[in-house]
């Protein structure tokens, strides 16, 4: 076979390996923008979406069940641990009596009062942690802060605040 011998041009075939490339850019497009949509629209990098959605959906969950007055479910979700009960001996930094005094809804200690709604407003990204700025009861000041560890599957009182704009 020379150069002058080159097989005849296959249009069906170039037509399909086009329809195919554009067909998987496409499909590959849609899914990057459906994941992010998922994830919570986040200002991060596309590796960093899942710790965006499993953080979400722990914070959506936890406070759920404070807003249901079941903190025994609530203290579960925060230690990552529900059968928390089971082994009451084990070392816990933050102990349910403790956590039953910062959220329950008759407690003096609990900021908010009773917990009616919740809605993250912002979630970043910071070290090995996601922050997450949330406004308890559609209060515009006073927002709570919690951090999730994507590592240990807990929740936390977050040290850093962030900017929920004016």
């Amino acid at each position: 076979m020379t150069l002058l011998d080159a097989p005849a041009f296959d249009a069906a075939r170039d037509r399909r390996r086009r329809i195919l490339f554009s067909g998987s850019a496409i499909a590959i497009f849609v899914l990057l923008i459906a994941g992010w949509l998922v994830s919570g629209m986040p200002v991060d990098w596309p590796w960093n979406w899942w710790t965006h959605f499993r953080g979400r959906m722990v914070a959506n969950q936890f406070l759920t069940a404070v807003e249901h007055n079941d903190l025994q479910k609530a203290y579960g979700i925060w230690t990552h641990d529900p059968n928390w009960q089971q082994h009451p001996q084990q070392k816990n930094p933050y102990p349910f009596d403790r956590f039953q005094q910062d959220w329950s809804s008759t407690s003096p200690s609990n900021d908010y009062g009773i917990i009616r709604s919740h809605k993250i407003v912002a979630a970043r990204r910071s070290g090995n942690v996601l922050l997450m700025g949330i406004l308890i009861n559609g209060l515009k000041s006073n927002a709570l802060f919690l951090d999730y560890d994507p590592q240990t599957k807990t929740l936390g009182f977050s040290p850093v605040e962030l900017y929920l704009g004016p």
